[in-house]
């Protein structure tokens, strides 16, 4: 049963949603109704619908198909050229812009921070373009003759004019010799960048591992497997995020045949088909591929947490128990191993941070991943919520948060605003197009999709940076200079009060 105090909070936080509702139309505040709810202790899910069409006319921080494709699952693979198929505009507002850590050296045989484009143009539109994708892949591979492959990443106008670029693919991919792989992510499709992430999924499974079944059957494929081969899947190594994963994995014991799609390469995308686990980090973004590795090739995969010291070890542990004992050993080491430093961490940085309060709202992981890191310092998270989650994702959520805890999806810049005005966090962290709002309003901020320039956040080595970053965002002495919009409020009042008190004596 919950505590009566709990309770209270629970209905003074539905009344805040009711109240932020109350600006819309009736019609809009139905249907927005439904994406906002306060979570309540023992409840099985989050009470929120999600993956949803947005509201028309509202700000939404979602992207599309497109971003979900090029930006997020093939963007990363460093070997591989990736052209954004379609008007300039959609690769070049895309370019190298979520800081995807890679080790190579770039247009020799790295791509990661190039962009590419077909810049289409009135004519291609109304001839189409198939002809020009078709000199563009012969051209770049003349231009970069190290590449490993090609990737088309489909822009709205493909779709709607109806370019066979499957045709196109097959074609230049006999002619180079190597992987061209064409991708339907065109911006229209779906409802956010998530059914992208699906769609380069697929592709993944269709165009990239029937070559390696193929290779396999030929005995081409060259490959001596290990009991202890995994594969990490959907860390895209903001930061150096995967690097820091990947220390630990290798100090278990375990070999990380592949990452990707961060620092990853076409070669260790063919390889995974071979693993004895998939490790999975963004589960929203990968999680078909693995469950299509699991169901083709009897995979098994795992979904793990590397943010701060209380989820590292967990996972640690848990990851172990799928091995055996040699490894499961070698993670109590680690663990002990890496103890000693993140007491000193704690020891330094907590009561500096204890009690803050926190509201985030991000993408495809992180507004429950990052709540332990948060705990783990002392802070108290009051909001979260995805821009393009699915129900499972917030089944998942209900593990992470406590009792009150306001859950919004795809939250509009509106009731974002307000809530937050209404909530008073002592840190807001969320996305680049929210980051300057709220430092305007004197709100301490981070930026948790590419880590503010900042990073790694994963690993024992990341979670130093992590409190490192929320003590500076928090305690800056900055902060003093321009003060919350409400802090002026009170501000104003204890002036006007004391001119009262002054007045009448």
């Amino acid at each position: 049963m919950t505590p009566p105090e709990n309770q209270n909070i629970i209905e003074e936080r539905k009344e805040l949603i009711k109240e932020v509702l109350s600006a819309y139309p009736e019609k809009a505040a139905k249907k927005r109704e439904k994406h906002l709810n306060v979570y309540e202790e023992g409840k099985s899910d989050c009470g929120v619908k999600s993956n949803i069409k947005s509201l028309p006319g509202v700000m939404t921080a979602r992207g599309c198909a497109y971003a979900g494709s090029k930006g997020v699952v093939w963007g990363p693979i460093k070997d591989m050229i990736h052209i954004s198929h379609g008007p300039v505009g959609c690769g070049y507002w895309s370019w190298s812009g979520r800081r995807n850590y890679y080790i190579g050296t770039t247009g020799i045989d790295t791509f990661g921070t190039m962009h590419f484009t077909s810049d289409f143009q009135e004519r291609d539109i109304v001839f189409g373009g198939d002809k020009k994708l078709t000199k563009l892949i012969q051209e770049l591979d003349v231009l970069f003759p190290l590449n490993r492959g090609v990737s088309i990443q489909s822009e709205c106008p493909i779709g709607l004019i109806g370019d066979d670029i499957e045709a196109v693919a097959r074609k230049t991919s006999k002619e180079i010799g190597k992987p061209v792989v064409p991708v339907r992510c065109e911006g229209f499709r779906g409802v956010s960048q998530s059914l992208g992430h699906h769609i380069a999924n697929d592709m993944v499974r269709d165009w990239v591992f029937t070559r390696s079944d193929q290779a396999k059957k030929d005995g081409t494929l060259q490959f001596e497997g290990t009991p202890y081969d995994v594969a990490i899947i959907g860390d895209y190594n903001i930061g150096g995020d995967a690097w820091a994963s990947r220390i630990l994995l290798e100090e278990l014991g375990l070999r990380v045949v592949a990452q990707w799609s961060g620092d990853g390469t076409i070669n260790e995308m063919l390889m995974t088909p071979n693993v004895k686990m998939n490790l999975i980090h963004c589960y929203r973004s990968m999680n078909y591929i693995s469950r299509h590795m699991e169901e083709a090739y009897g995979i098994p995969w795992l979904e793990y947490n590397f943010f701060g010291p209380t989820k590292i070890a967990e996972s640690l542990r848990e990851i172990a128990s799928k091995f055996d004992e040699t490894i499961q050993a070698n993670a109590e080491k680690v663990i002990a191993k890496y103890q000693p430093t993140m007491d000193v961490i704690l020891e330094k940085y907590r009561p500096r941070l204890e009690g803050k309060t926190v509201a985030i709202m991000v993408g495809g992981l992180r507004p429950r991943h990052v709540v332990p890191a948060f705990q783990d310092l002392g802070m108290k998270m009051i909001g979260t919520g995805y821009e393009f989650a699915h129900n499972d994702d917030y089944k998942r959520t209900t593990g992470y948060i406590e009792n009150g805890t306001i859950v919004y999806d795809d939250v509009t810049a509106y009731e974002f605003e307000e809530f937050i005005k209404a909530l008073k966090p002592d840190l807001v962290a969320s996305g680049v197009k929210e980051k300057y709002v709220f430092q305007k309003m004197g709100l301490p901020f981070r930026q948790m999709h590419s880590w503010d320039y900042s990073g790694p956040y994963h690993g024992y080595d990341g979670f130093a940076i992590f409190a490192r970053d929320m003590d500076l965002a928090l305690n800056s002495p900055t902060w003093s200079l321009i003060g919350a919009p409400w802090n002026e409020k009170a501000q104003a009042k204890k002036a006007e009060a004391k001119a009262k008190a002054k007045a009448a004596v």
